[in-house]
């Protein structure tokens, strides 16, 4: 009989501390990815203008300052020549 009980008892805290460990991991993303959207709204203002995401290294850049390239009538965005010529290879 106290065998049973410290089992249930067992399981409850267990449940109980599983559940906090995956409160705090949610959180923990949460706030992860509350400070990259203030990050690129910083960098948005800072840049006085838009920011377009380069599609080879995911980096922001700022419109004035890209390296474009117009590819099938839509106009791409590079933070560098480097990323520029992997995306043309691709």
């Amino acid at each position: 009989m106290f065998r049973n009980v410290f089992r249930l008892i067992l399981i409850f805290v267990g449940t109980l501390f599983l559940r906090q460990a995956v409160l705090f991991v949610m959180r923990a993303f949460t706030q992860l990815s509350g400070s990259r959207a203030a990050a690129s709204q910083t960098a948005r203002q800072q840049s006085g203008g838009e920011l377009k995401k380069d599609p080879v290294c995911g980096t922001f850049v700022a419109v004035a300052s890209s390296i474009k390239r117009t590819v099938n009538g839509e106009v791409i965005h590079f933070c560098s020549t480097a990323c520029r010529d992997k995306y043309l290879v691709a």
